[in-house]
């Protein structure tokens, strides 16, 4: 995926919704102009603003649209190692929660994030789903972004088959909805919680058949150590180079499903570089199946230029001088 020399080619993320302290901070801000302007005429005439006395701000930011992409973070609905871990945080360590599914509540969970996905139209949008390669992520991600039940007759392979792991589910359908890519460098911190391991890819194409397992190169888990956690830094760096990663990508609506040491340990690393509100809010744990949308931006060159909205102007070419000057 890549190398991240120092630090680093982005502002990755920027959450796109104000929390209630952003809120707050917005009105003093706005109040603060209000009281910097000097009111030059009032009524019969329109009320006219000096902007002398405003001093200028670099709070704010402005970036090309076309090196920037949106990202919706997703954290997996409940699975068993969680309910039993809550009780006993030495449960991780069971072989019996090898590769945990998600429980009954965590298809519960699974239906109410994909109604509001439904909803407010994020589903349509997506261009993409990259999915960590463990049941409960794989099981969330279809649940979520699939396209509901598959119907008799349907003659493409399904995201999920009929029962896929304790599930109790219909076969997914994996018709009018945007492609599945499952990708290894967004997976758990690893090594020896069981559950944190993987099963076969082979396994896997029997149960999710439409989604792609191409750039996983083995079939069988190399990367997980009974023995070795893997350090914390060492994922956040994980983490960073595989946002490098998603930069390359051509779409640019793209939902992550992954789960909760990876997001913290990576969104920690990327929120020193913002303001300690901001931090505050993207340092705060992610629930089971919650949502978060971010902007991941390109500060390096590392990716296409491709605007897609853009347009430049001077057609056909005609005289280009400031206003004051053609006068």
């Amino acid at each position: 995926f890549g190398s991240s020399q120092n630090r680093h080619p982005y502002i990755p993320f920027l959450p796109s919704e104000c929390s209630a302290l952003l809120a707050e901070s917005f009105r003093q801000t706005v109040q603060y102009m209000w009281e910097s302007c000097e009111l030059v005429q009032l009524h019969p005439e329109p009320m006219q603003l000096s902007l002398s006395k405003m001093e200028a701000s670099s709070s704010t930011a402005l970036y090309p649209q076309r090196r920037c992409k949106n990202i919706y973070l997703v954290r997996h609905a409940q699975g068993i190692h969680n309910v039993e871990g809550d009780k006993d945080h030495s449960a991780y360590k069971s072989p019996a929660l090898v590769d945990a599914h998600i429980t009954p509540l965590g298809w519960s969970q699974v239906d109410c994030l994909r109604d509001h996905v439904t909803k407010c139209g994020l589903a349509k949008k997506i261009e993409l789903v990259v999915v960590s390669p463990l049941m409960r992520t794989l099981q969330t991600a279809v649940g979520v972004f699939g396209s509901g039940n598959c119907t008799d007759g349907e003659s493409a392979p399904p995201l999920m088959v009929k029962g896929a792991e304790h599930s109790g589910r219909q076969a997914i359908s994996s018709l009018d909805c945007a492609p599945f890519l499952a990708v290894e460098a967004c997976r758990e911190r690893l090594g020896v919680h069981p559950c944190d391991k993987r099963s076969s890819i082979t396994r896997y194409r029997t149960l999710f058949p439409a989604i792609d397992f191409s750039l996983i190169e083995n079939d069988e888990d190399v990367l997980w150590e009974p023995d070795v956690r893997e350090a914390i830094d060492v994922v956040a760096a994980r983490g960073m180079k595989f946002l490098d990663w998603l930069w390359t990508r051509e779409e640019n609506e793209i939902a992550i499903v992954t789960h909760s040491s990876f997001l913290d340990f990576t969104l920690n690393m990327y929120s020193k570089e913002c303001h300690p509100t901001i931090a505050e809010d993207m340092r705060k744990r992610f629930a089971n199946c919650e949502l978060r949308s971010m902007v991941l931006v390109d500060r390096s060159n590392l990716g296409s230029d491709t605007p897609t909205c853009d347009f430049p102007g001077k057609i056909p070419a005609g005289l280009d001088l400031p206003s004051d000057v053609a006068d």
